[in-house]
């Protein structure tokens, strides 16, 4: 395969390159993009604006509570969760209420929140989890990387409640040294200790009947509606931070998260759940900061429940894995995301999608505007192989597998009016040859960066109107086909090359570039 020069091209080039295109490349935003200090948790206002999203959505409203109201009386000195939890049942048989936690330092096992019940902490309210199994039990059901069991479940747990609440700008603190922390499931992966053949009821994680255990999420109600969470500071988790479950109708508002050295401590996961608005929040992370899930493997296919219909806006990514992450769990699929008016600062990866060729599902329609990003890592990156560790010879790109219900995908992606301050590589696409990443078009964007471009598997993308300062002037490819870049301004220190490989790659156009001549390389007959 080689550059070469087409005097006949089909009906379909043709079109594409009929239209004019302007010589004059203008990378200049016509949108603001936020800066940090215009989102996040300081910018929060009163009452939530209205939702614009590019798909229809729900009327996203605060929810009330009846007027009765109850201020714990709780022990500096011994653990509370039972005058916590029989506050929380008494008050839900009346009908539901505000649950206040005063100000102070308290230790609590698992709490379990039922309908219509506002659990508010007062501003130096300080609720410390602990750090010991037993204040964890018994099991209830849960989802845990995808995966129902039986199992801790969550510090704050709910299950098929309606109309619950998590308010106020107190502080929850996870467990603390103990059982828990010394337990934690590490030497393997849940796929390989969790059989999906066997019922759920039946898939207990105690700690006594394993000597592991999953640490128990910080907030995770599952089978909910109308779930609202505002305000608080979540610092020193076990594990995930926020995870709606299988919810419907959630509203999370002006939360930070510090959970920085918490490995797989990530920030936000939504979790096959829908209609789900977040906003002025500030993420701190030791995994991926805002993360869309639904379901792994053979498991999340038998549940098959997508994430969709989420809004993410206005938020401050800070240190994490990745700033907005879809997977890796994807088995029910992830659609209709629509991510706006954020910024990302000194995270790993800005955009980041996962999956692998075991998990299914995949993700659809996901759409990014007026995004900020100042990056250690990738800005926009696809990994859909994973590492060996995880999935074994499936990590391994050749051979093409045969397509089944566990072939994932991701497809019609838009990124637009974005500036990248800093990263080191632009776009990554690491796909897999069967399903290649399909239909993305990123355009208008300002980006600084080490390398421009590496796209293996990936179909039909446009790359238009975007000013990119570069280190490395090579696009590489690999069975990549149907990519247009249009309106490009490279500035690299030598003129930019195609290095195209693969016996599938085909029809590679750039095109009304500065600093690089019109190029057109074809799969050759």
């Amino acid at each position: 395969m080689k550059l070469k020069t087409i005097t006949t091209i089909s009906l379909a080039i043709l079109t594409l390159w009929s239209c004019k295109t302007n010589k004059n490349v203008n990378p200049t935003l016509k949108v603001a993009i936020p800066t940090a200090n215009e989102v996040g948790v300081k910018m929060l206002p009163d009452e939530i604006k209205k939702v614009k999203a590019p798909f229809k959505t729900i009327h996203f409203v605060k929810p009330t509570f009846p007027s009765e109201k109850v201020t714990l009386t709780l022990s500096a000195t011994e653990l509370n969760t039972t005058v916590i939890q029989k506050a929380i049942d008494e008050l839900t048989v009346k009908g539901g209420g505000t649950i206040v936690v005063p100000n102070g330092k308290w230790i609590t096992g698992r709490i379990q929140l039922k309908s219509n019940i506002n659990f508010h902490l007062e501003n130096d309210a300080q609720l410390v989890f602990s750090g010991e199994i037993k204040d964890f039990l018994p099991v209830v059901f849960t989802r845990i990387e995808g995966i129902e069991v039986m199992s801790l479940g969550a510090c704050i747990y709910a299950n098929s409640a309606t109309n619950i609440a998590i308010t106020g700008n107190g502080k929850l603190v996870g467990p603390q040294k103990g059982s828990i922390r010394d337990n934690i499931l590490t030497k393997d992966v849940i796929d390989n200790v969790i059989n999906p053949n066997t019922p759920v009821a039946e898939r207990i994680v105690d700690g006594k009947q394993q000597n592991w255990i999953f640490p128990p999420m910080f907030i995770s109600p599952i089978n909910c509606k109308k779930v609202y969470i505002e305000g608080v500071s979540l610092e020193n988790s076990a594990f995930w931070n926020i995870v709606p479950i299988y919810c419907d109708n959630v509203i999370i508002r002006g939360i930070t998260v510090n959970s920085v050295n918490t490995q797989r401590g990530d920030g936000i996961d939504i979790d096959s759940s829908k209609n789900v608005l977040i906003e002025y929040c500030n993420l701190s992370t030791g995994d991926d900061c805002f993360t869309m899930k639904a379901g792994r493997g053979e498991d999340g296919i038998r549940v098959n429940k997508a994430t969709e219909n989420v809004v993410v806006r206005y938020c401050l990514a800070l240190k994490g894995h990745g700033g907005i992450t879809c997977g890796s769990e994807t088995a029910g699929m992830i659609r209709n995301l629509y991510v706006h008016d954020c910024v990302f600062n000194d995270s790993g990866v800005g955009i980041r999608f996962k999956t692998r060729r075991s998990r299914g599902g995949g993700g659809e329609n996901l759409i990014y505007e007026r995004i900020r990003m100042n990056l250690d890592q990738t800005a926009i990156k696809w990994d859909m192989l994973g590492s060996s560790g995880s999935v074994g010879d499936l990590a391994d790109r050749l051979p093409a597998r045969a397509i089944n219900k566990l072939t994932p995908k991701f497809s019609n992606i838009s990124i637009k009016d974005i500036i990248i301050e800093n990263c080191t590589t632009f776009v990554k696409v690491l796909g897999i040859p069967e399903t290649p990443v399909t239909n993305l078009t990123i355009e208008n964007a300002t980006v600084n960066c080490s390398e421009l471009f590496n796209a293996q598997d990936l179909q039909n993308a446009t790359f238009k109107n975007i000013d990119i300062t570069a280190k490395d002037a090579t696009l590489y490819f690999l069975d990549a086909r149907n990519i247009v870049f249009d309106q490009i301004n490279f500035k690299t220190k030598t003129a930019p090359q195609l290095d195209v490989k693969g016996d599938l790659s085909n029809s590679i156009i750039v095109r009304s570039s500065k600093n690089m001549k019109d190029t057109k390389w074809f799969k050759k007959d």
